[in-house]
């Protein structure tokens, strides 16, 4: 039995059967696609190397901690892979659907939170996997490192595991989680007491990070103030869409190497220039517009990789979608993210999360609550988007013998977003996943095309000089 994290807890109440909180992904492989029965048992060969996908989550009685993780007396691996196909002709548009409906769709909490879904009848004889994972099972690091444990390095598949003896753990009774949940709020004044210890024996190293904090805190209370009004912002329904763009690493490099900047710096760039285009369309002003988008930060160190569970914190940016000149724009964006690292607000969003570990749960679980039932009836203009970057592996990856082609994330969106773009590279290519809501975002497929139009511009802009 484990505690659920407190960012890995708030993953669950943000849940209300509108804001769904699934990460997900849609990996496309070469054809011809292998049989189901080999997928499962490729799935099956691996499954003991990751404990928490024969786990389910348990609530204390009375809110009196954090849920707990516990095996899943009843698992069965047929329940979460699972198998279907597109309508000829199987094209982008029949995918695009498919993976919207799906995410429109919350995990059973009854079961481990996860599935598997096998896709066949894709143009081209290809065939794909897409991976649905609760965000408190893991965040987007974490989430392509249990990709890498599931597929092959090689396109030989890997030699099937002996028979898997593996038997849940007793379930715990409810006065056993009452009495557990009560021994852990008696150790709260212990884990304050090594905090304090830490900071005696650390001081000057604690007071650098108090400061950072602090500078971040007072950055973070900057960004809360509102944006001017945009149809980007406002009340979402429970259906999603979905669609993606692509493009190649080596010119996202080289676009980097001409005007200056990081990897991350162009990917935000291209991706203001998508929503630019998106809000034109719409016929909207974007003259002094900004749109103000959260940025999760990955604060797992190379230590932590292999742990299946949410260490992220997060930076508010304002995207330019005002400037016109996409060499501009990407200056522009640039130079905020330097300012937004010397801010310090990955370290302030780490301090508040870390704050909930030593915090009653009670309380904060009904704050979460009450959040989300505020902002259900109450619009806010202070987060507009959501842009989600993560570095995937940079080599081939193979699932019963095929390559996989493609990797294309999925970001979840909450109450008052209605756009958000995941990014994620993989074997020398970079996806931008685009999450829509289905009512107010029916032309997210514009945003796509703006990404797409941006690298061709900055490319002819930097070949140029």
């Amino acid at each position: 039995m484990e505690r659920l994290s407190p960012l890995d807890a708030s993953f669950l109440y943000f849940e209300d059967g509108i804001t769904h909180m699934h990460i997900a992904s849609c990996a496309l492989f070469e054809g011809p696609p292998p049989d189901f029965r080999s997928v499962v048992n490729a799935i099956a060969s691996k499954i003991p190397q990751v404990p928490r996908y024969r786990q389910v989550v348990r609530f204390m009685p009375m809110q009196l901690g954090r849920p707990v993780w516990v095996d899943d007396p009843h698992f069965h691996l047929e329940y979460h892979v699972r198998h279907t196909a597109l309508p000829k002709p199987g094209g982008r548009t029949e995918l695009r659907e498919l993976m919207g409906r799906l995410m429109s769709q919350e995990l059973d909490r009854h079961r481990p939170l996860w599935e598997v879904w096998m896709v066949e009848n894709l143009e081209d004889g290809h065939w794909a996997l897409i991976t649905k994972i609760h965000h408190c099972m893991a965040d987007g690091v974490a989430g392509t490192d249990l990709l890498a444990v599931i597929l092959d390095l090689e396109p030989r598949p890997a030699a099937i595991a002996p028979v898997d003896t593996w038997r849940p753990a007793a379930e715990p009774s409810s006065l056993h989680l009452a009495v557990g949940a009560a021994w852990h709020l008696l150790a709260s004044p212990y884990e304050q007491f090594q905090a304090a210890s830490r900071l005696l024996h650390g001081p000057h190293r604690a007071l650098t990070e108090l400061r950072e904090a602090v500078g971040g805190m007072w950055s973070y209370a900057g960004r809360l103030r509102p944006t001017a009004p945009m149809s980007l912002v406002g009340a979402i329904g429970p259906n999603r869409r979905w669609t993606w763009a692509s493009a190649e690493l080596d010119d996202v490099k080289a676009i980097r190497k001409s005007f200056g900047g990081t990897v991350n710096d162009v990917i935000l760039a291209l991706i203001t220039g998508g929503l630019r285009e998106q809000l034109l369309a719409r016929g909207e002003p974007v003259e002094r517009l900004v749109v103000r988008s959260l940025v999760p930060v990955s604060v797992r160190s190379d230590s932590e990789h292999g742990e299946y569970n949410n260490r992220v914190s997060a930076m508010f940016a304002d995207l330019p979608v005002s400037i016109a000149d996409p060499r501009s724009r990407l200056e522009a964006v640039r130079e905020q993210m330097e300012a937004l690292k010397a801010s310090h607000q990955a370290v302030a969003g780490e301090v508040l999360t870390a704050m909930g570990a030593i915090t009653p749960f009670a309380p904060i679980a009904l704050g979460e609550r009450t959040v989300m039932r505020v902002l259900r009836r109450l619009p806010q203009h202070s987060v507009n988007t959501v842009t989600t970057n993560v570095p995937g592996p940079q080599y081939p990856l193979y699932l019963a013998g095929r390559k996989m082609l493609e990797y294309l994330p999925f970001v979840p969106i909450a109450h008052g977003v209605r756009v958000g773009v995941a990014i994620v590279s993989y074997n020398g290519k970079i996806a931008f996943g685009v999450t829509g809501d289905y009512d107010s975002a029916p032309d997210i497929d514009v945003l796509a095309h703006g990404i797409e139009d941006g690298i061709a511009q900055l490319l002819k802009l930097a070949a140029a000089g």
